[in-house]
């Protein structure tokens, strides 16, 4: 049948099973509009505040749900306002497609009225991007974007299209789209057999879980390994969730927020196995003394990663999950007593920790945790508040913690929970943020209210950017250059204003209070924290330091 280009559009993404999209319209893209107008009982448009909010939030979606998240822009700076959310779904290996739209094909070039190279601009941060210029392509080039988005390690996908090649007409049939096949040709049997060796041989083995884990959805097969080679585990930031917070083998984070006990243990384990992480600088800290008594091995979907930021004994490469189902019936059980026996003893001693008095970011987490009963999506912006959600909130499951790690994307966090709440709304999907985060994308409050979504949005607020203050505290003598945000903004008065319920708490008593009254509420509501500009992340490694170096405020009143 004859179908227009954005018609065309419209039933792909009918194809590829989507529900939702996020967007912002403008002239370029307004024939895709016109269509989507015809068919909002199929597909839900979530009209954001900014387009960034949009890039967000099909952030968000994805995150929360493994499927490809969707949004939409127009031309010129519709197009570019995405460019910080494709990038943070590049960074963090988030299946996203973009759908932008341009200028007619004539005027492509030419300097034309909000014309731009988005194809060009966002090159860098995508798996793949497309112009299309034939509308007879249209179809097989999105099915393409939704294709490679997914593929082995996914990551975002732009698709822009001229105004002109919306409204021309082509020859359309539906197809179904084909499953997306784990990556299963590249695990070769020699590598398994490595890997086991290495496993075998190991006296004090640590597994060291990734974001990779939780893309490949290798939870249960994560578990049986774990308890296969009888090894303490601990994850990066992304990795949140894939092993069982709450469980006893469980040590915490590594890096320059994690536990000493972590810290500590992959410093003096004899094999370190990653599992679908990249070795990123904030975990490695000095790399030439990372884990340098340990054989390293690491699995990983992706060949680009192996030997990239430190070198590695033996790989294997392939879906993670895949993997780990081939290890799990190669290995033979393992018993290493007395090395659990010393990481637990190592958990023991130094566990984390917070004043027992005051309202303080670490509190807030906690009882976000204990009334939630762990049971919530939870979203954090970056800074601070970020690394406390990650400390003091047990992720038991996968995919309940969104965060933007790779780019550490100020801003991220309102947008990627309505995406969330949108693809989830029977879960209860709560916030985190500071409050110079909350400024930069603080206008999606409206959107949510428009939306009617319940999800709760936390300020720590502290009146200074948090973690910047950190380091200029520990590291430049504290000279506080442009970090204090002492103008007075309100924070419960602009909420009330976009329509939310606004609760402001100075005590441990007034936030448990609105909390509670928060999870009562269908609406969204914004609870704005007072806590003191001087409270620290604990423990912290200084920049290009040794992980085993980690310290305390303790170990500094102890200098």
């Amino acid at each position: 049948m004859q179908l227009s280009g954005a018609q065309i559009v419209i039933e792909c993404l009918k194809e590829q099973g989507v529900d939702t999209v996020f967007g912002y319209p403008g002239g370029a893209i307004l024939n895709v509009y016109d269509e989507l107008y015809l068919h909002q009982s199929e597909i839900k448009h979530v009209l954001t505040s900014h387009e960034q909010g949009a890039a967000h939030a099909a952030d968000g979606y994805a995150r929360s749900t493994g499927k490809v998240g969707v949004c939409f822009a127009t031309s010129g700076p519709g197009a570019t306002n995405l460019v910080t959310g494709i990038a943070t779904a590049y960074m963090d290996s988030v299946p996203l497609v973009a759908l932008t739209c341009n200028v007619t094909v004539p005027l492509l070039g030419k300097d034309s009225f909000q014309e731009i190279d988005i194809a060009g601009i966002t090159m860098p941060i995508t798996k793949h991007n497309f112009i299309v210029k034939d509308v007879a392509k249209l179809a097989d080039t999105i099915r393409r974007a939704f294709r490679i988005a997914q593929t082995g390690r996914p990551g975002p996908v732009l698709v822009d299209i001229p105004k002109d090649v919306t409204a021309q007409k082509t020859e359309y049939e539906t197809v179904r789209p084909q499953p997306v096949a784990r990556v299963k040709d590249t695990i070769r049997e020699e590598d398994i057999a490595q890997a086991a060796a290495m496993i075998d041989e190991a006296k004090k083995p640590y597994i060291f879980v990734g974001g990779g884990a939780v893309i490949s959805g290798a939870s249960e097969e994560l578990k049986e390994f774990v308890e296969i080679v009888d090894a303490p585990v601990c994850d990066t930031l992304m990795g949140k969730g894939a092993y069982d917070g709450t469980g006893e083998r469980y040590t915490g984070m590594l890096g320059m927020h994690g536990t000493k006990s972590s810290n500590l243990g992959v410093s003096s384990c004899d094999l370190l196995i990653a599992v679908g992480v990249r070795f990123s600088d904030r975990v490695l800290g000095n790399a030439q003394k990372f884990a340098r008594q340990a054989k390293i091995l690491q699995i990983d979907v992706d060949p680009a990663e192996i030997n990239k930021n430190i070198r590695v004994d033996a790989s294997v490469i392939g879906d993670i999950r895949e993997v780990l189902r081939c290890l799990n019936q190669r290995l033979k059980r393992q018993d290493h007593g007395p090395w659990m026996e010393h990481m637990m003893e190592l958990k023991d001693r130094y566990p984390l920790h917070y004043p027992d008095a005051g309202l303080s970011g670490p509190f807030v987490v906690e009882e976000i945790y204990r009334a939630t009963g762990g049971d919530a999506i939870v979203v954090t912006e970056v800074g601070q508040h970020q690394m406390w959600a990650a400390q003091y909130y047990k992720y038991s499951k996968p995919r309940t913690l969104l965060t933007s790690g790779g780019l550490g994307t100020m801003g991220y966090g309102l947008g990627a929970a309505i995406g969330a709440q949108c693809a989830n709304p029977d879960k209860q999907v709560v916030n985190i943020a500071g409050d110079g985060c909350f400024r930069m994308n603080m206008n999606e409050i409206a959107t949510a209210v428009r939306q009617k979504l319940p999800l709760i949005q936390v300020i720590i607020n502290n009146h200074v950017l948090g973690m910047v203050r950190q380091w200029q505290d520990l590291f430049y003598e504290k000279r506080y250059s442009a970090t204090v945000l002492d103008d007075g903004v309100d924070f419960v008065r602009l909420a009330e204003a976009m329509g939310a319920k606004a609760y402001r708490a100075g005590t441990r008593d007034e936030f448990c209070e609105a909390f509670a009254k928060a999870l009562e509420e269908k609406i969204p509501v914004v609870i704005d924290c007072i806590i003191n500009c001087d409270d620290k992340v604990w423990p912290m490694v200084a920049p290009g330091a040794d992980i085993s170096t980690a310290f305390t405020d303790e170990d500094l009143v102890e200098q």
